[in-house]
């Protein structure tokens, strides 16, 4: 495919695979080389209209060829393709508009031995979600480096312009006494892109745009750096789980077949990056009859057994919006 002036335009394939381990929500990354300074990658690859029928079967052949897993739902995000999002000015290779798709998987394993090689020879392993966005980590409480040094610089810069930085700021970052809203995660990473906070901007501008002169940037406090724009995609996969878990039942695609509501309970505090309360939670999971009790225990916690519940799927066929809207 061609634009008018001759530029060739490819569309590629690019996955948020979201795993879980240990209370850890986990990404699917790869990465070119072993190089130091490689930065992590989505896994994409080129949408081959001869032999896929859909997008969608295409991201499922590529995800399996290049790390050997198997996805459950799937589901597409956005189409990205800003003008310097892989290419430079002076480049004239493709330019690449990526279909964005966020995908859940099982566990963070390959299914079976063959696919555990392809898996290692691929280069590409599960990194925890929160090194690429630790400010959204509430589960322990507001995360310090909101206060110590984000936030002072977003608030200088916001105010070098009119009110419409300040109004968005406000809302993204739960200014003046607002909640926060863990939806949201898009346009906080938006914002620390535009202030220059975050190293994609710097490359991708040439120096950072804080227009502070004595204003030392340090990317450690924001997050590990993607690829391309591969942490903006990874944003927006962040986003649309946590907004629709509380409308749909996906929190059981990362669940194994029967587990504890503190196992549950612990996968969504996980995904939502905040401490629920766990008597508002079982009482809410209880009211929405998500789940059923499996009529054994479990003794792993080393404390008095608790008991397993499973998925109960008719809840599907009862009502539009089976989440937990907590």
């Amino acid at each position: 495919m061609a634009r008018s002036d001759g530029t060739p335009i490819t569309i590629g394939l690019s996955a948020a695979i979201v795993g879980l381990q240990k209370e850890t929500p986990l990404i699917l990354t790869v990465r070119e080389d072993d190089r130091a300074d490689c930065k992590d990658m989505l896994p994409f690859g080129p949408y081959d209209p001869l032999r896929h029928r859909t997008f969608e079967l295409g991201l499922r052949a590529f995800v399996k060829a290049q790390a050997g897993l198997h996805i459950g739902h799937v589901e597409q995000l956005y189409t990205f393709g800003d003008r310097g999002r892989h290419a430079r000015p002076d480049d004239e290779g493709d330019h690449v508009v990526s279909v964005g798709y966020l995908a859940l998987s099982r566990g963070a394993a390959p299914d079976d031995e063959e696919s555990a090689i392809a898996l290692q020879r691929s280069g590409a392993s599960f990194q925890p979600w929160y090194i690429y966005f630790p400010w959204e980590d509430w589960r322990a409480g507001r995360p310090k480096m909101l206060d110590s040094y984000l936030l002072p610089i977003l608030q200088q810069w916001a105010g070098k312009d009119d009110e419409s930085r300040g109004k968005r700021l406000k809302l993204a970052f739960a200014l003046d006494d607002l909640t926060w809203d863990d939806e949201r995660v898009l346009d906080r990473y938006e914002l620390l892109y535009e202030a220059g906070l975050i190293e994609e901007a710097a490359a991708d501008r040439g120096d950072a745009v804080v227009d502070a002169a004595s204003e030392r940037i340090d990317f450690s406090c924001s997050g590990r750096a993607m690829r391309f724009d591969h942490r903006r995609i990874l944003a927006t996969a962040i986003s649309r789980l946590r907004a629709k878990l509380k409308y749909r039942p996906l929190v059981f695609e990362l669940m194994g077949p029967e587990f504890t509501l503190t196992d549950l309970q612990k996968t969504v505090e996980a995904l939502a990056g905040r401490h629920l309360h766990k008597q508002n939670f079982r009482r809410l999971v209880e009211t929405n009859a998500l789940v059923e009790p499996t009529g054994t225990t479990s003794a792993r916690t080393g404390g008095r057994p608790a008991q397993l519940f499973r998925f109960r799927k008719e809840v599907l066929l009862e009502r539009a919006a089976p989440g937990l809207r907590v």
